[in-house]
């Protein structure tokens, strides 16, 4: 026995155009026919019905779309924060930069306006490798034998002496420290005009010799190089005199000295290369 299948019901399209027809009408009566016709009036009466339906719906779903407003406000914020730290690093990271190049302008500043007082022929160089404990005596700088740099000459820094070549490769020299315990120089104080001899030590400490004790310098005199020997011009700071301890029986005081010049911070120094101009062993502040 085959059971018969229903066939599908056909769309009545004579309903569809009766309920246009009924709209077209009922619009073209409501826009024709004043305020107090009877669609309007009945456009009022559903209005006036379902508007606390419509309060109560937005009371109820008002709590639902705070929330949803309040995470997409959430996101906008944190996305502005990313945004604002990543502005922020970036500009900290170029205020950096930028303070990095003006304290450097400063000490070359300082330094050239050191040399050119002074009419040094002179060749800047940076320091590519400091002493690693006070034991030791030696920087290593980035100029050498293709530059002109040859063992002896001197070093300065703006704050004064700093030593001279000891061993020059083509792209590199070490300079041995004027507070390394092999380096002497010819020195007078300049209050007095006494001459001495500013040596080094082992632990870095500069001692100045062989001073008269009828002429002794007192703590804060400044000593200077008196440019004899030829190895050193004159006139150049080697540090400030701290103690004078003048013991009896011994044939010369003891005068501890410190040096000016931050060794384990210097970063740009000048070779004296070449002549340099006779200068008076003047003032120095």
């Amino acid at each position: 026995m085959r059971i018969g299948q229903s066939e599908p019901k056909q769309a009545r399209p004579t309903v569809l155009i009766i309920f246009v027809v009924i709209s077209l009408v009922m619009l073209t009566v409501y826009f024709r026919e004043g305020d107090d016709g009877l669609l309007h009036g009945a456009r009022r009466v559903t209005l006036e019905v379902t508007a606390p339906i419509a309060r109560v719906g937005t009371f109820i779903t008002s709590p639902i779309r705070s929330i949803g407003s309040f995470f997409e406000r959430v996101g906008a914020s944190q996305e502005r924060v990313q945004t604002l730290e990543q502005q922020n690093q970036e500009l900290r990271a170029r205020l950096a930069e930028l303070e990095e190049a003006r304290q450097e302008n400063e000490r070359l500043r300082a330094l050239v306006d050191f040399a050119e007082e002074r009419k040094f022929a002179k060749l800047g160089a940076e320091v590519i490798r400091r002493p690693v404990s006070i034991w030791e005596g030696v920087i290593v700088i980035d100029r050498g034998s293709t530059d002109g740099v040859e063992p002896g000459m001197p070093v300065i820094a703006a704050q004064g002496l700093i030593g001279q070549i000891a061993d020059v490769s083509p792209h590199s020299s070490s300079v041995r420290l004027v507070t390394d315990q092999m380096s002497g120089v010819a020195a007078i104080v300049q209050s007095s005009r006494t001459p001495g001899v500013v040596r080094g030590s082992v632990d870095g400490s500069l001692s100045l010799d062989f001073i008269d004790r009828a002429s002794l310098p007192v703590a804060g005199d400044v000593v200077l190089t008196s440019g004899i020997g030829g190895v050193y011009p004159g006139g150049i700071v080697i540090g400030d005199v701290v103690s004078v301890d003048d013991r009896h029986g011994e044939l010369y005081p003891r005068i501890k000295v410190a040096s000016r010049v931050p060794i384990g911070s210097i970063e740009e120094v000048f070779v004296l290369v070449g002549a340099v101009v006779e200068t008076d062993a003047g003032e120095v502040e």
